[in-house]
């Protein structure tokens, strides 16, 4: 198991893939200071806590209270926080499935078409609980054939039960039009994106109103975007083997130590550890239980 952010604390962490299911991530954890900043994702979260409450905060101000038996769902770039919901933290295993294999299964178990959803965020469903714990368990056995059934199964149950189809999100005002070019300008920028300031006379607007607009299309502020943005490209170029200093000044972090920073508070494991695993997975073709 790889050491958390406070190992001190008691906290450890294990973020991988398994060779067998590439469009999969997984993270068992327990987290007792460690928290993670308001962020996003590109897919889906589904995760389950066996032990302690983790408070997951919402864009409408909103906080879940999550403990056992309780199954977390998250669509894709829903921004939230997650902290500890009692001093003694949470312990909880996550899946982080691609927002194709997600709709592939809604293709072939449902009704439902284009970008699929979830009504809720947290439910109370052991039985759906424990599937993503019979996931992760398949996985460390290396059994393909298991992990996948039971992934399928556990996403299929919860799209009878909560799915839904997302509308599509077109910027219709010019608020939200000029949010998707600030947006572009950052992504395209990210090494060296312009001040708030710059970023509003370029796209023909105020700093505060392209502040308002950002804010209510993506759910945080430019800054707070980018920083998650930056994870992300990390991310991706720590997937295909580039060292975290490369990396970090890659995608506009001042040193590789910004990097570990963002990264761990984030994606819960910094980004070295984060690394190896994917080193080992690739290496060997599937991962070996710890």
């Amino acid at each position: 198991m790889v050491a958390g952010p406070e190992s001190g604390s008691g906290e450890w962490a294990r973020h991988w893939q398994y060779a067998e299911l590439p469009d999969l991530d997984l993270l068992r954890a327990r987290y007792v200071r460690h928290t993670f900043p308001r962020h996003s994702h590109e897919g889906y979260v589904f995760g389950t806590i066996t032990r302690g409450v983790e408070d997951v905060g919402l864009p409408d101000g909103t906080v879940v209270h999550a403990g056992p038996g309780t199954v977390v769902m998250i669509n894709p770039e829903v921004p939230h926080t997650a902290r500890a919901g009692v001093p003694e933290g949470w312990v909880y295993a996550t899946l982080y499935p691609s927002a194709q294999v997600i709709n592939d299964i809604a293709a072939d178990t449902t009704s439902l078409r284009g970008t699929v959803g979830f009504t809720e965020t947290s439910v109370m469903d052991p039985y759906a609980a424990r599937l993503i714990g019979e996931v992760h368990r398949a996985a460390e056995e290396g059994n393909a054939l298991a992990a996948d059934t039971v992934l399928r199964v556990m996403v299929a149950r919860l799209l009878s039960l909560h799915g839904r189809a997302l509308p599509a999100r077109v910027p219709r005002s010019a608020g939200a039009r000029d949010a998707a070019r600030a947006r572009a300008v950052l992504e395209g920028r990210m090494a060296e994106p312009p001040t708030l300031e710059a970023l509003a006379a370029e796209l023909g607007t105020s700093p505060f109103a392209l502040l308002r607009a950002f804010k209510k299309q993506y759910g945080m502020p430019p800054h707070t975007w980018l920083t998650d943005a930056r994870v992300r490209a990390a991310r991706r170029m720590l997937d295909a083997g580039t060292a975290p200093a490369e990396a970090a000044t890659e995608v506009g972090f001042t040193d590789q130590p910004h990097l570990n920073r963002h990264f761990t508070r984030i994606v819960g494991v910094p980004p070295g550890a984060y690394r190896r695993e994917r080193a080992r997975t690739y290496k060997t073709g599937r991962d070996l239980p710890t």
